[in-house]
């Protein structure tokens, strides 16, 4: 894959390629409507892979909270058309590397030292490339090691990236400005808290010794002497993706085992830790030699307040949307329902939510779950796009939902997708049948 020689750091830089993306993706539309003047029947499959090839190619180029939101995208089957979805997967794990050159200016600007003069040897080229930094493999006194080099300037743009983002999101969904303010400072907090390389480390450190007694799990040794505020140094794990793991056609007990143990390490952070892993996707995660599931990257944590955790895991109950439940009033504390809503809008929006909260909330429902069951997942996204296709919807005037859903909703809608991805079978019950006790 090409290399990068540089990156557009300024505000001008930036918002210029944000700018000229704009006009490629109208010149796109144009081209595509011009077309359909001569053929009806055109479908918009052409228009949506030329918009996904030049908007990613832009946000690779950019780098940082740009291609981070297209990576988050991309794990969300009802938001995007298929053409997006694959062009943005690549976000995770294979973007275009940063050449040698700026590796060393930035080993040179934290260390006083080019990574020669540290590693007894140091691939030139990055193993893999993905939104916010990029990785290499050293060796250091007979051990391998991984070493994360942040993206230069990364730190520094995402609060101006977001700031030419929000009133393009404000027009696409409909969303007043004071409402997406919410969940912008939301992305905002986690995406700086993602190019801190310091927090990083005293985060993976913890959340791996409070998770290292779940079986199957395998969790690299970090090296802080070695590390700096844009990079981190840990153990190589050795091991696959998961899209070259399912191509060796593992065992469905395997697919299970592993399945099991991711579940297991989500359940533990929920439920005893409140903090959790809040980024999980398949680029996150190592299938190793000795089948065990090796988590590599602990970027995104989401801490979860203690009000939100006991309204949010009451809507798992198995009982919760029986007779006798103060659902309204969840409801409101969830801000599924606001207290400006009319009596129709009230009606209607607790009769969706309790809809998705009945079909989301299944896998708890029983003492195991079959993720494989495609069925489930299809009735998932024609669900997801249903609602977004409601005028309720897109014509409310208020953000529905807790802005600390963002994250633990993105982390339970990655974690069934791996699963789905794996075909495997779960005991989900874990730490909730503590919590109905």
């Amino acid at each position: 894959m090409k290399e990068q020689s540089k990156i557009p750091t300024s505000k001008v830089q930036r918002a210029t390629k944000f700018i000229s993306t704009g006009a490629k993706v109208g010149g796109n539309y144009i081209r595509h409507y011009s077309k359909k003047l001569f053929d009806a029947d055109l479908s918009k499959d052409e228009l949506d892979k030329s918009n996904a090839e030049d908007i990613y190619e832009s946000l690779s180029q950019l780098k940082g909270s740009a291609l981070k939101v297209a990576q988050m995208l991309s794990m969300d089957k009802n938001v995007l058309p298929s053409a997006y979805q694959e062009k943005f997967t690549m976000a995770q794990y294979s973007a275009p590397p940063l050449s040698y050159p700026l590796v060393v200016k930035t080993f040179k600007k934290y260390f006083e030292k080019s990574p020669a003069d540290i590693f007894d040897t140091f691939t030139k080229n990055a193993i893999n490339a993905a939104s916010i930094g990029q990785v290499h493999q050293a060796t250091l006194e007979g051990k391998k090691l991984a070493v994360k080099i942040q993206y230069p300037g990364v730190a520094d743009s995402v609060s101006a990236d977001l700031k030419i983002v929000k009133p393009m999101a404000s027009t696409l969904f409909k969303i007043s400005p004071k409402d997406l303010d919410r969940f912008v400072a939301e992305v905002e907090g986690k995406l700086l808290e993602e190019t801190d390389y310091n927090l990083e480390i005293e985060r993976s450190i913890m959340l791996s010794g409070a998770c290292s007694h779940i079986p199957g799990l395998h969790f690299p040794k970090y090296y802080p002497e070695l590390s700096a505020e844009r990079v981190i140094v840990m153990d190589w794990v050795e091991g696959s993706h998961l899209k070259d793991f399912l191509k060796t056609g593992p065992s469905q007990a395997l697919r299970n085992r592993l399945g099991q143990s991711l579940w297991d390490f989500y359940d533990h952070q929920m439920h005893v830790l409140k903090q959790v892993h809040a980024d999980p996707h398949p680029g996150n995660f190592i299938i190793t030699k000795e089948e065990q599931l090796g988590i590599i990257d602990f970027g995104c944590v989401k801490v979860i307040p203690e009000d939100f955790y006991n309204d949010y895991f009451k809507l798992m109950r198995r009982d919760i949307l029986g007779e006798g439940q103060d659902i309204e009033k969840l409801f409101y504390d969830l801000e599924f329902i606001t207290r400006n809503d009319s009596e129709a809008e009230k009606v209607l929006f607790m009769e969706v939510f309790k809809e998705m909260i009945d079909l989301l909330g299944k896998p708890f429902h029983s003492e195991s779950f079959d993720f494989g069951d495609d069925t489930y997942f299809n009735k998932i996204y024609a669900m997801g796009d249903r609602i977004s296709n409601m005028k309720e919807f897109r014509n409310s005037k208020s953000a529905r939902g807790s802005q600390h859903g963002l994250y633990i909703n993105r982390t339970y809608f990655g974690l069934y997708n791996i699963l789905n991805e794996l075909k495997a079978e779960v005991n989900t019950q874990g730490h909730l049948q503590i919590m109905e006790a």
